[in-house]
């Protein structure tokens, strides 16, 4: 038997279509539902490497950590990873296909995924009892219609109902609602069930004459009013929930646990990914994580993190013109601590031999690490496990660059020089232990009196906001009607609404 579905759209990109979709999946987990997220397309800098060794969208990877599943291939099927504003890396079943331009992907190639993306989607639910998928961008981006794979062309192709979510904190929110309905054939809106408002402050008694008038313009009901919390995004897709000179994730920073605060500087470079793997630094009370791009911010920091990027020779000359590259090589020299993470950890050895991202053959780096890079046109994903600073690590990678370490001390796959550290290794920062001794070393070698929390754990935390969606969901969303939709489809008989598309 198939299980249930829902596909969970959004008004526009950042509706909170992410959000909601674990929330939705963390509340029916509690309710002792077999649930998997889902979602057939995906651009995204920020990724996850299976158990089986598959790249997936780390959103993809945190819903199903909300679903308390195993993340799978099956649940992010096309994972689109961009290079430069006009192509991206296209990842096929958690493994890389090639490089396309948008034109040639929207061309053709998508279209083509489509039997895939429906084939892993029924996989999924024949065995769940259902699969909470998420859109992308708008359903009613008409010029992109005839090749979707993930919005109305999914839900047509497997008969999905469809809940619109739209962030009224931007305003516009019933315009957003009947113009996106409104510009769907009427096939199209046969499945588009109702409406979800997001991000909501103040009185919902004053929102209701608004929500009634919706209902008698489209027929369609709202499923619920979720009220605006902080610091309830999970690992974002394709934008960061920080500005530059803003702190992470709009998080409160807890009171130091020592005498002084920890100030780590994150270098925002071009096509930052995996920037998630600050979260954990962030996390500890006292640490203080910000995103930065000029050179003068990085003198009152304790730490600089230099992140992953898809632009690992971009980055570098980016670090240069800024005069980022110089900071770093003085503090160095200083032996003030620098972390180099994936690309920030090529960009810091001697030399990068690129003929696959960049095609720029071999360049310089900043040569604060003694390591060679070779650029290999086979992706490396891997789940390692270890040990460093005499406590236990795990992590992933995702890099095309092969490190040749030329001396230093061990440090994960990488190496060390002073206070100089660079690995390859994604979520290294998430074991606690590992984490606390990195942050003594950090604290040591900035001169600063900080202490890390004996008690702080990452995943606890994790499973705490996550069970906030779910509670966000459970709260203020009429969840026996979103049931109805997953088990029973759209509701017969809702009416079209002119002028619809073509």
């Amino acid at each position: 038997m198939t299980g249930g579905g829902l596909l969970v759209a959004g008004t526009t990109s950042d509706a909170g279509k992410s959000v909601v979709t674990a929330g939705i999946c963390r509340w029916l987990a509690r309710q002792g539902v077999k649930v998997a997220p889902f979602k057939g397309q995906n651009m995204s800098l920020n990724s996850f490497v299976t158990r089986e060794g598959a790249e997936i969208g780390r959103a993809q990877a945190m819903q199903a950590q909300a679903a308390r599943a195993e993340p799978s291939a099956l649940m992010n099927p096309v994972l689109l990873k961009p290079g430069s504003d006009r192509s991206s890396q296209v990842v096929l079943m958690g493994k890389p296909v090639g490089e396309l331009s948008a034109r040639g992907y929207h061309g053709g190639r998508q279209a083509a995924l489509l039997d895939t993306v429906v084939g892993c989607l029924e996989e999924l639910r024949a065995t769940h009892d259902a699969v909470i998928c998420e859109g992308a961008g708008s359903p009613a981006e008409i010029n992109l219609r005839r090749t979707d794979i993930v919005n109305m062309g999914l839900a047509r192709a497997a008969r999905l109902p469809v809940l619109v979510v739209g962030d009224i904190d931007r305003g516009g929110v019933f315009a957003s609602f009947f113009g996106t309905t409104a510009l769907l054939a009427p096939e199209d809106q046969e499945l588009l069930a109702g409406y979800l408002v997001n991000k909501f402050r103040g009185d919902v008694s004053l929102l209701e004459p608004g929500l009634d008038m919706l209902k008698s313009l489209t027929g369609r009901d709202t499923y619920g009013v979720l009220p605006f919390q902080h610091g309830l995004g999970i690992d974002e897709e394709d934008g960061l929930r920080v500005s530059l000179r803003g702190a992470v994730r709009e998080s409160v920073v807890a009171p130091p646990v020592g005498e002084d605060v920890l100030r780590v500087a994150v270098c925002a470079v071009p096509l930052m990914s995996n920037f998630t793997d600050v979260d954990a630094l962030a996390a500890e009370p006292g640490v203080v994580v910000r995103f930065v791009d000029r050179a003068e911010e990085l003198v009152d920091a304790d730490l600089v993190v230099v992140p992953g990027t898809r632009g690992t020779v971009r980055a570098l000359e980016w670090l240069r013109e800024r005069g980022l590259a110089d900071a770093l090589a003085r503090r160095a020299a200083e032996g003030r601590p620098v972390l180099g993470i994936c690309g920030g950890f090529q960009v810091l050895g001697e030399t990068i031999e690129d003929e696959v991202e960049s095609r720029a053959g071999v360049v310089d780096g900043l040569g604060l690490l003694p390591v060679r890079v070779r650029f290999e046109a086979e992706k490396t994903l891997a789940r390692p496990v270890g040990e460093a600073l005499g406590e236990y690590v795990e992590g992933y990678e995702i890099h095309h660059g092969v490190a040749d370490v030329r001396g230093g001390e061990a440090f994960l796959d990488g190496c060390r020089v002073g206070s100089v550290w660079g690995t390859h290794w994604h979520g290294s920062l998430e074991a606690d232990g590992f984490r606390r001794a990195f942050l003594r070393e950090v604290a040591a070698g900035a001169g600063r009196r900080f202490v890390p929390a004996a008690d702080t754990s990452f995943e606890a935390l994790r499973e705490e906001q996550l069970d906030r969606l779910g509670d966000l969901i459970e709260r203020h969303a009429d969840t026996d009607a979103l049931w109805r939709l997953i088990e029973g489809g759209a509701p017969e008989g809702l009416p079209f609404v002119p002028p619809g598309a073509p």
